[in-house]
C-alpha cells in the first residue's frame, strides 16, 4: 500500500509540472517536450512541437521511445547527443543543461530540418532520481549559416569518431607535421618552423599518409579540422 500510495504521489507530482508548463507553453517560441526517464518516453509535448509533427498528442504519447526516434530524428545525430544526455543523468544536477543539435524528420518522405535542444531535469522521486525531463526543441532557419555549422560540426564528430583509431597513431611531432601541411606549409617552411631538417619533414609526411591511410591532402585536412589542430 505504500508503494502505491508513492508511486499516486509521483503522478500527481509530474502531472503538477506538467500543468506549470503546459499553462505558458503556447506563448513561447519553441517545442516543449517532457520524457519519462525510465524508459525515455514522450508524456507531454506542446502544441507547437504537435504541430510540427503533424500528429496529436495521444499518438505521440503511444510511441516507445525507439518508435519516436527512428520516425523523426536522424540516428546519426544521437551518437552525439545520448552520451550528453547520459552524462547529464549522472551527475543527477538540476541546474546542468546540455545543448545539442538535432536533425527531424516530419514525414517518411520529408526532408531533414535543423533543430537546436537543450534538456535539463524536470522532477525526481523521493530517493532523489530523476523521473522526468524537459527540453525546448528550438528550428533553425535553413537560410541561416547556423545549419551549414551544425552540419559541419555534425560530419568532423563522424569524421572524428570513424577515425580515432588511425590518428592515435601518429606521434606529437607527426601531428605538428599535420598541422603545418593542413596550414599550407611546405617541406621547408615546416623545417623552419620546427627547427628539424627538411629530410625530416618529408620522413613525418611520409609516415603520417602511410599510418592515415591517405594520399589525399582534403582528407589530411579533414584530420586536421576534426582533431583540433588547426
Amino acid at each position: 500500500m505504500k508503494d502505491f500510495k508513492t508511486h499516486e504521489c509521483l503522478l500527481l507530482s509530474a502531472q503538477e509540472k506538467i500543468n506549470q508548463i503546459a499553462a505558458v507553453a503556447d506563448m513561447l517560441p519553441e517545442s516543449i517536450i517532457i520524457h519519462k526517464v525510465s524508459d525515455w518516453t514522450v508524456i507531454w509535448m506542446s502544441q507547437r512541437g504537435l504541430d510540427y509533427l503533424n500528429a496529436p498528442l495521444e499518438e505521440i504519447t503511444s510511441l516507445t521511445a525507439e518508435q519516436y526516434h527512428t520516425r523523426y530524428f536522424n540516428p546519426v545525430d544521437a551518437e552525439d547527443y545520448v552520451p550528453k544526455i547520459a552524462g547529464l543523468m549522472a551527475e543527477n544536477d538540476d541546474d546542468k543543461i546540455v545543448t545539442f543539435f538535432q536533425q527531424v524528420r516530419y514525414s517518411k518522405a520529408g526532408t531533414w530540418s535543423w533543430f537546436m535542444s537543450s534538456i535539463k531535469i524536470l522532477a525526481r522521486d523521493d530517493d532523489g532520481n530523476p523521473i522526468l525531463t524537459l527540453t525546448i526543441a528550438i528550428p533553425i532557419d535553413a537560410m541561416h549559416h547556423m545549419t551549414i555549422k551544425a552540419g559541419r560540426l555534425l560530419e568532423e564528430n563522424n569524421f572524428l569518431r570513424s577515425n580515432f583509431h588511425l590518428y592515435t597513431k601518429l606521434g606529437k611531432r607527426e601531428r605538428d607535421v599535420l598541422k603545418l601541411m593542413a596550414l599550407g606549409k611546405s617541406s621547408s617552411e615546416t623545417a623552419e618552423n620546427l627547427f628539424i631538417s627538411q629530410h625530416t619533414v618529408e620522413t613525418h609526411r611520409k609516415n603520417i599518409r602511410q599510418k592515415l591511410s591517405t594520399n589525399s591532402y582534403y582528407e589530411l585536412c579533414e584530420y586536421a579540422r576534426a582533431f583540433d589542430l588547426v
